[in-house]
């Protein structure tokens, strides 16, 4: 009996070894010797039989960018972004309820150069990216206090070979002051949030000339800061469409590592994920709570992808996920996402600097306030954006995240079987299974399974969470899918 791991012609099991792999399984997982070595999550020295004290299984390591990867990462521009976020603080301010008809000063201004920016990058496309303006009318709300034109501007980059498939990343345009009903004052909005904005048009710019296999929606959004009305609007467009959008995330004030007190954390970016569900049933959540998953929504698995394939040198950073939807008293445009059930997250600097954020332009005693371009740090910016294109590009290049997941639990037993529904990706490899005792917080082992729909492995349901996730040819991962308890 023998079988075949990612990177790796054959790997025979001698005899005399406990196998784990399912007797529906063992034909199948011949297919995993076209598997590229440089994408394998396995070490390569892993036994199959030493594992960890739970069972057998190997160790699984960081998914390594690829040369594309790569060279989408060396191509973000540090003077792009700063030049970005210079211009849109030149439109005094860009709040919702500002003018949208003056063509220097207010929201209007701010929509128009944005699209056209995005214009000019599909431009260089060769027709596999669209730019729109996607626009509402707000009714009259609690701080809009007339009906009010919200606008978002989309650049839409065509999946090649799974268009179907929807990976959206956005930043909010808007800007305020203190007094969340001031639309006169200037509102330069430098880091919230004209640095998730260049964030998102850096990648547009980058990623327009390659060919993604999943669709990316590069998004800047308005109505952020009068109650996420932008990205509530476009969340249920994709719902109401019947979009298959399997990762969002928000950059909002990502432009400096700076505390209050002065301290600076210039490497690690906060990744706020929700745990149980938004939109979860009282039953749903029962099951969760007895099975002990709370920590394994669609949004957790997302950021636990995003620490796999980010937290690298090639993007300079680390990625501290935070168990939260988001931060105390307040919520960004990944919210309406979660609403509409779709998997999302929020990227944000490591420590927001309230001595700036929102205040009034002014100065006193010689000190500066105001959400001011000075207070930026651009290589900080450029490192979120590797962060980001890192996280967009390997989700729209990999396969999707499995559908249908189960854990039979039926009967009492040791071993563990669980299924999936195949995908279908032309260049799909196959699956693995994978695992982590209920304190680890991260997947820490798995096993090849192979081009099959259900696997048995030798360990039982009791002690280790598991999950399944997809590989493809070239050796790229999908996010976990975490199996739902099924007879």
């Amino acid at each position: 009996m023998s079988t075949n791991k990612p990177g790796h012609e054959s790997s025979p099991l001698r005899p005399n070894r406990r196998g784990f792999l399912a007797a529906s399984a063992v034909a199948a997982a011949a297919g995993a010797a076209s598997i590229a070595a440089p994408g394998t999550a396995f070490a390569d020295t892993a036994d199959f039989t030493k594992g960890w004290p739970s069972g057998p299984g190997q160790p699984i390591r960081p998914q390594a960018p690829d040369r594309e990867l790569l060279e989408i990462l060396q191509r973000l521009d540090r003077d792009r972004i700063r030049a970005t976020v210079a211009k849109l603080t030149t439109f005094g301010t860009r709040h919702t309820l500002s003018s949208q008809t003056d063509p220097q000063r207010g929201i209007g201004a701010a929509r128009d150069w944005i699209l056209a920016q995005l214009q000019e990058i599909a431009g260089t496309s060769q027709g596999r990216m669209t730019a729109a303006a996607q626009s509402y009318l707000q009714p009259v709300a609690s701080r809009v206090p007339t009906p009010t034109v919200i606008t978002n501007l989309v650049a839409t980059l065509a999946g090649s070979t799974s268009p179907e498939r929807v990976y959206v990343v956005s930043g909010h345009y808007d800007s305020r002051v203190s007094d969340i009903m001031d639309f006169t004052s200037d509102a330069p909005g430098a880091d919230d949030d004209a640095t998730g904005v260049a964030v998102v048009l850096e990648m547009a710019r980058v990623m327009a000339t390659h060919r993604p296999k999943a669709t990316i929606v590069f998004a800047a959004v308005a109505g952020e800061e009068q109650g996420l009305y932008g990205a509530a609007h476009m969340a249920q467009l994709f719902k109401a469409a019947g979009t298959d959008v399997q990762g969002m995330f928000t950059n909002d004030i990502v432009g400096s590592s700076r505390a209050d007190d002065g301290t600076r954390d210039p490497h690690t970016l906060r990744l706020f994920s929700e745990g149980v569900p938004t939109t979860e049933t009282p039953a749903q959540t029962a099951v969760r709570q007895a099975v002990g998953s709370e920590a394994d929504s669609p949004s957790r698995q997302l950021a636990r992808f995003v620490t796999s394939v980010a937290n690298n040198s090639a993007t300079g950073m680390t990625v501290r996920v935070i168990y939260r939807r988001d931060r105390y008293l307040r919520g960004g445009d990944h919210i309406p996402f979660l609403q509409q059930g779709f998997p999302a997250g929020r990227f944000t600097e490591p420590h927001e600097n309230f001595a700036h954020q929102h205040q009034d332009t002014r100065v006193e005693n010689g000190v500066q306030f105001g959400d001011l371009i000075e207070f930026c740090e651009f290589d900080y910016v450029q490192r979120v954006a590797r962060v980001d294109a890192a996280a967009i590009w390997s989700l729209a290049t990999g396969p999707g995240t499995p559908k249908n997941a189960l854990l039979l639990d039926a009967k009492l037993g040791n071993t563990t079987t669980v299924t999936w529904q195949r995908g279908t990706e032309p260049d799909l490899a196959g699956y693995e299974v994978v695992w982590r005792e209920a304190t680890e917080p991260d997947w820490t082992h798995g096993v090849w399974a192979g081009d099959v729909t259900s696997f048995t492995v030798n360990l039982a349901k009791d002690n280790v969470f598991f999950g399944v996730r997809a590989v493809d040819r070239t050796g790229h991962r999908s996010p976990v899918a975490f199996p739902t308890p099924s007879p």
